[in-house]
Order: structure tokens, then C-alpha cells, then sequence
């Protein structure tokens, strides 16, 4: 056996269109898992929206969050590395939104916060609410950002979606080149802003490294821009069909969408 971690995306990857996780994916990650394989999840999600994938996996391993801002211990219940947003670039991207009318979801603590609920927000906000109790995430809705940012304890990152990607592209490149930033689309209506330099590639590297393993030992799975950084830096880069071409471009191998057992079949015939 060559590869020793399996790196899993969720949103688009590992999880379907409706959040749910494939039969055949558990099955074939658990018998990866009994042959040797570290699963781990490398996602753009807060800690608190990953706990139903997290505990169907029966993961002991830490979770990349936040597109590699920071590395949590579930075991322990607490972030072990991260690179959070510095408070005065966050009022200052926050000023930044309300002058160009951009509503945002900021990820802190143990929640996420905002003012106005956009899309996004009534989107996961349905989807937690299906979830029993203990595994839903913390949505708090606060009368000013520019508040909240200054009572947290750290800031992981900013989501933004609007209906308007050519607006919300303009924007993002505004924020990289004002505020020097970290812009990355994690859905095909979402940017997520955090501090520069963060990535799940990065992240990744530096667990993976810290346990004395290699990169080239790795298998990486994910199907969007923000997955691009760990796809070229694993050994073996594995995109999904339903992958922007862009995406698909830079990884070793395309298999199927994110609605077939593609990821189960690829696990059986190239890793088991």
C-alpha cells in the first residue's frame, strides 16, 4: 500500500446534492479504514457543520475547517493550529460589505453569525434543523457584524453568496487586491473569504508532514476551486465529474459525480 490518507471534500464530494452520504462510500471508506487508510475530512465548513459526517465516518482523526484555516480535535474539542482572520481586516471587509450592499455568513468561535439571512443561511439553516439536536450547528443572527467580530475569540473565515456571480466576482477581486485576502469560490454561488496564504493544500501538508507521512502518500477527492490547492499537492488528485473543467484540470484522475458510487469504486479498484 502506497497512500495512507484518504482526503475527503464534502459539499459536491463525499456528501450528494440533498447532504447526504452515499451507502456504497461509507462501506468502502470503512473497509479502507480496516486496511490501514487515515481518512480525514478537508472541507470548507465551520467544526459544528460537520458533526453527522464526522460521526457516520466513526472518524478519530482531526478536520481541516474553513478551507484550512484551522486543524480541529473532535477527541478533545479544540482547534490544535490555525490562521484566523485578524480583527482589523475583518472591520475592514465588513465596512467593504455594507458598501457594496454584500450580504456575508462569518464563521467564529463555535457558530456562524449574521445580519440579513441570504440564501445560504435559510439554505443550512433548513438543513440543521433536520439534524437531532446535539449535531446542528450554532446560526446566530446579530444586529451588527462589526460587533460580533470584535467579542470573538477568532475569526475563521467570511462566506458570501449572492445570486449576481458576476457581481460577486468583481468583489472578491476587490477584497484581494485592497485588503490582500484570501478569495476562493467553494460553491457556484459562494466565495469564501479568509486570511492569506490559507488553503486546504497548505493545511493538509502540514498535518500529513507533522505525522511523519509524505504527500506523496495521500489521495485527495474534491471538486471545487477551493479543493484545487490539496488535488495538486496529494500524490494522487481525484476530481469529481460534476467539477468545473478548471477544477478537473488540475487533478490526476476524473472519476464520476457526486450521485454515483464512483468514489466507492474508485476506493475498491485502485486502493483496495
Amino acid at each position: 500500500m502506497t497512500s495512507r490518507v484518504i482526503a475527503l471534500d464534502l459539499d459536491g464530494t463525499l456528501l450528494t446534492p440533498q447532504k447526504t452520504l452515499l451507502p456504497a462510500s461509507l462501506e468502502a471508506l470503512k473497509r479502507a479504514q480496516e486496511v490501514g487508510y487515515q481518512l480525514l475530512i478537508v472541507t470548507g465548513r465551520h467544526h459544528v457543520a460537520i458533526h453527522p459526517f464526522y460521526q457516520a465516518l466513526a472518524l478519530d482523526t482531526p478536520a481541516i475547517c474553513c478551507n484550512g484555516t484551522y486543524l480541529y480535535d473532535y477527541q478533545a474539542k479544540k482547534v490544535l493550529a490555525s490562521d484566523p482572520l485578524p480583527v482589523p481586516q475583518a472591520l475592514q471587509l465588513i465596512d467593504l460589505l455594507d458598501e457594496h450592499a454584500v450580504h456575508g455568513l462569518m464563521y467564529v468561535d463555535n457558530a456562524m453569525v449574521y445580519e440579513r439571512p441570504t440564501g445560504h443561511v435559510i439554505r443550512t439553516s433548513n438543513w440543521a434543523k433536520s439534524l437531532p439536536e446535539a449535531q446542528r450547528p450554532v446560526f446566530t443572527q446579530v444586529s451588527s457584524l462589526r460587533q460580533a467580530a470584535q467579542d470573538v475569540d477568532a475569526i475563521w473565515k467570511f462566506a458570501l453568496t449572492d445570486e449576481d456571480t458576476t457581481k460577486l466576482n468583481t468583489f472578491a477581486k476587490h477584497v484581494e487586491e485592497t485588503l490582500g485576502l484570501e478569495c476562493e469560490w467553494s460553491w457556484h454561488d459562494q466565495v469564501d473569504i479568509a486570511r492569506k496564504g490559507n488553503s486546504k493544500g497548505k493545511r493538509l501538508t502540514q498535518y500529513v508532514e507533522s505525522q511523519g507521512w509524505s504527500m506523496r502518500d495521500v489521495i485527495a477527492f474534491g471538486d471545487n476551486y477551493n479543493d484545487i490547492s490539496m488535488l495538486e499537492a496529494a500524490g494522487t488528485g481525484v476530481a469529481m465529474g460534476n467539477a468545473d473543467d478548471a477544477v478537473k484540470a488540475r487533478a490526476n484522475v476524473v472519476i464520476g459525480d457526486n450521485t454515483t458510487d464512483s468514489i466507492a469504486q474508485y476506493i475498491y479498484t485502485h486502493l483496495l
